[in-house]
């Protein structure tokens, strides 16, 4: 009987599960919001149901609403993203 062949071993814990490949959730910078009861509620359930995280239902959310936005709306986005975001210029104005 011919042998089977063997797979690489599989790494040791859960995969990585950030947006996108080799990316690790819990380096990205957290963001702490206050939402009504039922607005939470919601996000829960759509959790729930489609077995995704609620941080990853609420970026795709953004990016539905962003879609939804005029071309002019998106470049500004995306040039305002897109800028640094290190400490602002302190201003000589005294």
């Amino acid at each position: 009987m011919p042998r089977k062949q063997t797979k690489e071993p599989r790494p040791i814990g859960r995969p990585p599960a950030g947006a996108r490949e080799g990316e690790k959730v819990k380096d990205y910078p957290q963001l702490s919001i206050r939402l009504p009861i039922d607005v939470k509620a919601k996000l829960q359930a759509l959790s729930v149901i489609s077995g995704m995280p609620q941080w990853r239902l609420i970026s795709k959310a953004i990016e539905c609403y962003l879609r939804e936005r005029t071309e002019t709306e998106q470049r500004l986005v995306a040039e305002i993203a897109g800028r640094p975001r290190g400490p602002r210029p302190s201003s000589s104005r005294r």
